[in-house]
């Protein structure tokens, strides 16, 4: 059924600073992921969901996400970016790229996170916060340990009762999925110019004056890919079609081959495994449930589980990964056998050594 067009702010503007060294040289939504930028997946399903335009709030890095999206034309979007020269949080990016919009005081402004992976049906995130008249619709998420999130109760009817950001005592599992959708004339009471959180501010402001904010709850796919663990998990779980994307270039499966990539015949890649553009996969080798950047090596034999090797980095035959990121160009000599979190920047290089590294070493 035609639905009415949406537009979508997407705030991108932040560091990465938890998947370091990757966004020293790209921001995270720019990282590759199931072949393709990892805002490439959100356009591509904002635009199946009836958006049709979107401002992106950029701040690190600002220029790579114009020469990455242009106009926005192929995803059959319209896209316009905002800058902010200091970062002004969720709510002061949010009423910076509000000047963007298009729209009447009343339309739907749908609001998405760019670190979030989320299968969950919008067009209904949309109806509800209509058919309520809502200020705010919160997208609502259960999960095992609340702690780490934002903490959202809501009554019977749906209604949000309190918004308790990161409490160490949850008194509900359901969380602050990332996704919102506002009037845009609350966007507009929203202090322009000023460091303002949704999460800590706006929402509470809203709750304590008695507007209504609504929680809609689904349990669709959905993942934070802040962390190196989740990013790897986000990007194989696309390839393997658990999260359908219409941006991945190839069809579900084991591994996604970019062009140029060579991988030997008896080499085994499994579990989601990206093999970038131009990369190498030597004879021998087993690559599970990892993301090899452009460009990078992986030497015959070496074996690399649950990791990210970055753009023309290279792994030489015999080494072994075990959930590990190499920063770009970086150089993993024969017999290093890595574990545990360990994180190697950008231009090392670990010689040739039979010492085991972990990141307690």
């Amino acid at each position: 059924m035609p639905r009415e067009p949406l537009e979508a702010i997407m705030l991108v503007g932040g560091k990465g600073t938890r998947l370091r060294p990757l966004t020293l040289s790209a921001p995270k939504p720019l990282l590759p992921t199931a072949g393709v930028p990892f805002l490439a997946h959100q356009l591509a399903r904002a635009a199946e969901c009836g958006v049709t335009h979107v401002v992106l709030a950029t701040s690190y890095r600002a220029e790579m996400f114009t020469e990455a999206f242009g106009d926005g034309a192929a995803f059959g979007l319209s896209i316009d970016y905002v800058y902010e020269s200091e970062p002004l949080g969720t709510g002061g990016g949010i009423r910076n790229a509000a000047a963007l919009l298009r729209g009447g005081p009343d339309d739907p402004i749908v609001i998405l996170n760019g670190d979030v992976l989320s299968g969950h049906d919008l067009p209904a995130q949309v109806d509800l916060h209509r058919k309520k008249e809502a200020a705010v619709t919160l997208h609502l998420v259960e999960v095992i340990d609340p702690s780490r999130y934002g903490c959202v109760p809501i009554d019977d009817a749906g209604r949000v009762v309190a918004f308790l950001e990161k409490t160490p005592n949850p008194v509900t599992n359901l969380i602050n999925a990332g996704c919102y959708v506002f009037r845009r004339h609350v966007i507009d009471q929203i202090p322009a110019g000023q460091v303002v959180s949704v999460e800590r501010e706006t929402f509470p402001g809203l709750i304590n004056a008695g507007s209504v904010v609504m929680g809609y709850v689904e349990s669709a796919y959905w993942l934070d890919v802040g962390t190196p663990e989740a990013f790897v998990r986000g990007s194989c779980d696309l390839v393997l079609g658990h999260l359908p994307s219409p941006a991945v270039p190839g069809s579900p499966g084991e591994s996604l081959l970019l062009a140029g990539a060579t991988v030997a015949s008896d080499a085994l890649l499994s579990g989601g495994t990206v093999a970038g553009a131009g990369s190498a996969v030597g004879a021998g080798a087993t690559v599970h449930g990892s993301v090899v950047f452009d460009e990078a090596t992986i030497g015959a034999g070496a074996v690399v589980r649950d990791s990210i090797v970055g753009r023309g980095a290279t792994i030489a035959e015999g080494a072994t990964l075990d959930g590990v990121v190499i920063g770009d160009g970086a150089f993993v000599g024969s017999g290093n056998e890595l574990a545990r979190g360990l994180r190697v920047w950008p231009g090392v290089r670990l010689e040739p050594t039979s010492v085991r590294f972990s990141s307690d070493a």
